[in-house]
């Protein structure tokens, strides 16, 4: 996006897999703030045992993390200026959250989509869907894949 990282001043994870969260601890070190959400903390020292010596992986320090609770999230973001709240939506796993904002866009990470939802996780994927529509999601921004209108 051409955004200079000294540009940046929050970060925050739609989950804590390697793949999302890996280098948070560096943008950290480069004066980031990182924004977690209290579902999440118990996820952050598990994230080590996914990784292997040829990724590098830093430790995600407790130090500095800026960490609040759902029911805070649009507070919390309208100070940083923006307009939307944080949802826990779990399925993909149980840290899993969705950045919704005011216009409908919502940023999912890997939430399972309603229609391949299976097993165990399925009750909660639906439930986190049915959320992410009832607060006005229109438009899925998904951690893989292209941007979609939501399904209703």
């Amino acid at each position: 996006m051409d955004i200079p990282l000294s540009e940046i001043r929050y970060a925050m994870a739609t989950h804590f897999h390697i793949d999302h969260a890996g280098l948070a601890q560096e943008l950290k070190l480069a004066g980031v703030h990182l924004l977690v959400l209290n579902v999440q903390l118990d996820a952050i020292p598990l994230m080590k045992q996914f990784t292997k010596p040829q990724d590098h992986y830093v430790d995600i320090s407790p130090d500095g993390n800026v960490v609040i609770a759902c029911a805070e999230s649009r507070h919390m973001l309208e100070r940083i200026g923006i307009a939307g709240e944080i949802l826990h939506t779990p399925g993909h796993s149980d840290d899993s959250v969705s950045l919704l904002l005011d216009n409908g866009s919502a940023f999912t990470g890997d939430l399972t989509p309603p229609e391949l939802a299976w097993g165990d996780a399925e009750k909660a994927v639906h439930s986190s869907w049915k959320q992410l529509v009832e607060k006005g999601a229109r438009r899925i921004y998904p951690g893989h894949g292209e941007v979609r209108p939501i399904n209703h």
